[in-house]
């Protein structure tokens, strides 16, 4: 249950703090007192997208906490969602707005995620309010309401396992079922486009660049070979015979004649052969390199690499930047194309997988619309009696489940091939329609607190809290409310924000919000009501501004009668 709730800097909530008991609270205060800031905490505090309109204006942030107690399968539920209890079974809620949108969650001191609180807050709280009434006119909802009521987690993930893969699968078949005229139209683009490519037989990705130096090199072949046949004569050999190598022969072979003389002669010499030999060696590889890649005719080699830079070129400009991305788009052709011939054969083993994915699709719809057919029917039952009670005698009201159907053929979607709708009738003689059209304010009041009557003794919160769930509805139906709620608290702790005296006076509890000036500034204050402070409130409610002494004996039998209603009372009074 919860056991207190802090707020700090939100609106007209400066700083307020209230401890919770068990059974069922009522909360009541006039209009504008901070009724609405409070629902909006709650609805923070277990998971609700937050605003930073919600920051008292001149602070830099609001802050709500809560601490919550839990025991037995509720604690393991919060054990298996990552948000362990403490030893005492108690959970500290914490969430910050800041004013410029920021914020930040803890459970139990440490950090966590605004998905993870939902999460949570599904066990914890179960927040009314007068906008939720919206959620039962959108038939989109109704589906996961019944689900919800009749557990049917399992068997929904189940299906949408069976789901999933029918739909990878259908849109696999989807993609193979080309038109036919466009498939050999895309055969015959892939297999010109792999013939161009492999006519030209690229082979080494760096042809082009080698190209490109050879080309060069040839244009400029006269003026190399004519600096290469300088170069050799000069260092190697030449006709008249006064080359370098021949002139540092000539050299050593003399000064070996006078090496008595010259001192360290036989070093010179070596030196000089030295010389003569690396002379030589640079002649020769001039030579080789002229003689290398020049072979033939420069004008026709010149005329063969044009050509083929064209043809690279041309390719470039089609496939790819270079030779190794047209390679690329070649490989990719040849697997597209390769895809593309065999399709009529994928084609048919899709076709098989597809039928058998939902046929076992269809099962799993088949066992999730049994369980919700038979669950739609145990809750109808119980919204009726529960009607019934709430001064709707004449009342009919079914869930209706049909299969949607296409040419025979399941129309399956997420959540299975159920079309659900809560259908309604409030007075003889109509049929029943559709709960998003006819109901009034009032009437929607009532339904959403028979449903949620029913969720929560099926599986809900630990505590629930119901604003103004009275709108719109007569002092007589408001205590009957009153005592449906009064009924609900022995099974969860119900909390109730009311303008209805005969709500008021059945609760266990009773706090008063009040609005007072402090400082120039408004601010919110909730205290709770002893027996008399009680009795001058409910007094309040009953009359207005102006309480007469009839109205404050009013409140005060209110009261009496109230403590005088046992465990069976609502029972009673359904029957």
């Amino acid at each position: 249950m919860l056991k207190s709730l802090n707020i700090s800097n939100a609106a007209v909530a400066r700083n307020v703090s209230i401890d919770f008991d068990d059974g069922f609270t009522v909360i009541t205060g006039e209009t504008g007192s901070g009724k609405s800031v409070m629902i909006d905490c709650l609805e923070i505090i277990s998971g609700a997208k937050s605003s930073k309109d919600i920051v008292r204006s001149g602070e830099s942030k609001a802050e709500v906490s809560a601490v919550f107690e839990f025991h037995g399968e509720k604690e393991n539920s919060l054990d298996n969602l990552g948000a362990p209890c403490d030893e005492n079974g108690e959970m500290l809620v914490y969430r910050s707005v800041s004013a410029d949108g920021r914020g930040s969650i803890k459970i139990n001191g440490k950090s966590t995620t605004l998905s993870q609180l939902k999460e949570v807050g599904a066990v914890m709280l179960g927040v009314n309010t007068q906008d939720e009434k919206n959620f039962l006119t959108d038939k989109r909802e109704y589906t996961a309401i019944l689900d919800s009521f009749a557990s049917n987690g399992e068997l929904l993930e189940a299906y949408k396992i069976k789901f999933g893969e029918l739909c990878e699968a259908e849109n696999a078949l989807k993609n193979l079922r080309y038109d036919l005229r466009e498939k050999n139209m895309l055969v015959d683009i892939l297999s010109y486009q792999i013939k161009e490519i492999d006519a030209a037989k690229l082979t080494s990705d760096d042809e082009e660049e080698r190209l490109l130096k050879l080309k060069t090199k040839i244009k400029s072949a006269e003026r190399t070979a004519k600096s290469c046949k300088i170069i050799y004569k000069a260092l190697s050999q030449n006709e008249k015979g006064y080359s370098a190598a021949y002139l540092l022969e000539r050299a050593s072979a003399a000064l070996s004649q006078i090496s008595d003389i010259v001192p360290n002669a036989e070093d010179m010499i070596r030196r000089l052969d030295e010389y003569r030999y690396d002379i030589v060696d640079i002649a020769e590889t001039v030579k080789d390199a002229l003689e290398s890649d020049i072979d033939g005719d420069p004008a026709a080699m010149l005329d063969r690499i044009e050509s083929r830079l064209s043809t690279i070129d041309k390719l470039k400009r089609k496939y790819g930047a270079d030779i190794a991305e047209i390679k690329m788009f070649r490989d990719e052709s040849r697997a597209k194309l390769k895809k593309l011939l065999d399709s009529e054969e994928a084609i048919e083993e899709l076709e098989e997988k597809v039928e058998s994915l939902r046929n076992k699709a269809s099962s799993a719809s088949e066992e999730l619309s049994s369980s919700r057919r038979n669950a739609a029917k145990v809750l109808s039952e119980e919204i009726i009696s529960t009607l019934r009670y709430l001064d709707m005698p004449k009342v009919r009201f079914f869930i209706e489940v049909r299969a949607d159907r296409e040419d025979g053929n399941y129309k399956f979607t997420s959540d299975g091939a159920d079309l659900i709708d809560f259908k309604i009738s409030v007075n003889p003689g109509e049929e029943p329609q559709s709960l998003s059209k006819v109901a009034s304010g009032g009437e929607m009041s009532r339904v959403m607190l028979a449903l949620r009557s029913s969720m929560n003794k099926k599986s809900g919160a630990d505590t629930v809290v119901f604003d103004e769930i009275d709108a719109g509805v007569s002092g007589g139906t408001s205590e009957r409310i009153g005592l449906l709620l009064k009924e609900l608290s022995e099974s969860v702790q119900v909390i109730c924000i009311t303008h209805s005296p005969q709500i008021a006076s059945l609760a266990d509890h009773h706090y008063l919000i009040q609005k007072s000036n402090v400082g120039g500034r408004a601010e919110s204050s909730v205290s709770l009501l002893g027996d008399e402070e009680r009795v001058a409130e409910i007094a309040r409610i009953i009359g207005g501004i102006n309480v007469t002494d009839k109205q404050r004996a009013a409140a005060k039998e209110m009261l009496m009668q109230s403590r005088a209603v046992g465990a069976t009372e609502f029972e009673d009074k359904k029957l």
